[in-house]
C-alpha cells in the first residue's frame, strides 16, 4: 500500500522496522513523481537523533522515482509494548528543471506566495524477528495446506491421464488386431480365388484336349464303303 498526493506517491505508507537489540534496522521508501514537472522532496522526523535519512532532500524527474533509505540506530532495549510515537513528514513541491538533485535550495519548502507545498505524514511501526517468524510460520502452514490440496489435485489429474492413455493404447491394440484379421481374410479369399481359377483352367484345358483328340480320331478315320 502507498500514500501520496497530486505531486508524489510514497510506498509503503508507513515505516516498519524490525527491532533487534544492538543492531541497526532499515526501511526503504519509494518516492514516485506523479507529474510532468520536476518535484523536490524533503523528509523530516520528530526524532532526528534516532534516524538517519539518505537522501533527506532530492529532486525527482517527471514520472520518475527515487529511493530513500531510513536507518533506525541500534537500540539497547525494546520500547514499551513495542509502541512507537515517532512520525515522519515528507514535503514536496515543484521546482525548475535547472535545480540540481543534490543542491535543493534551502527555501524551496518555505510556505510563501503561491507556492504549493504538499505534505504527507508517515507513521512508524516496530516489530520483532519473533513476530516475523510467527507470521512466516503461519504463512508456511497456509502454503503447505494449499500445496497439499494442489498436490492432491495434481495426483488426480495424473491418474486420469494414465487411465485415458491405457484406454487409448487398448483401443489401438484392438484396431491393429482387427486389421491383421482383415488382412488374413483377404489373403485367404485371394488363395481360394486363385485355386478356383487354376482348377477351372486345368479342367477347361483337359476338356479341350479330349475334344481335340476325339475330333482328330474322327477326321483321321478312313471312310466306309
Amino acid at each position: 500500500m502507498g500514500g501520496g498526493g497530486q505531486l508524489i506517491s510514497v510506498y509503503p505508507e508507513e515505516l516498519t522496522f524490525e527491532i533487534e537489540l544492538e543492531k541497526a534496522s532499515y526501511c526503504n521508501l519509494k518516492v514516485v513523481n506523479n507529474t510532468e514537472h520536476h518535484v523536490a522532496f524533503k523528509v523530516k522526523t520528530t526524532s532526528p537523533r534516532k534516524y538517519f535519512v539518505r537522501p533527506n532532500t532530492s529532486v525527482v524527474q517527471p514520472w520518475d522515482s527515487s529511493t530513500v533509505i531510513v536507518t533506525l540506530q541500534a537500540q539497547k532495549e525494546y520500547p514499551p509494548g513495542m509502541q512507537c510515537k515517532d512520525k515522519f513528514l515528507l514535503q514536496s513541491t515543484k521546482v525548475p528543471p535547472s535545480v540540481d538533485i543534490d543542491e535543493v535550495p534551502s527555501d524551496a519548502f518555505n510556505k510563501d506566495g503561491d507556492k504549493i507545498i504538499e505534505e504527507l505524514k508517515l507513521r512508524v511501526v516496530y516489530t520483532t524477528a519473533g513476530r516475523h517468524a510467527n507470521l512466516e510460520e503461519q504463512s508456511g502452514l497456509t502454503l503447505s495446506a494449499t500445496g497439499s490440496s494442489r498436490e492432491g489435485s495434481d495426483n488426480l489429474a495424473i491418474q486420469t491421464v494414465h487411465r485415458l492413455k491405457e484406454e487409448r493404447d487398448s483401443t489401438l491394440q484392438q484396431n491393429h488386431q482387427l486389421q491383421r484379421e482383415l488382412e488374413l481374410l483377404k489373403r485367404h479369399k485371394n488363395r481360394k480365388d486363385a485355386r478356383f481359377s487354376f482348377t477351372f483352367a486345368a479342367s477347361a484345358g483337359l476338356i479341350g484336349l479330349v475334344v481335340g483328340f476325339i475330333l482328330n480320331l474322327t477326321l483321321s478315320a478312313p471312310p466306309t464303303a
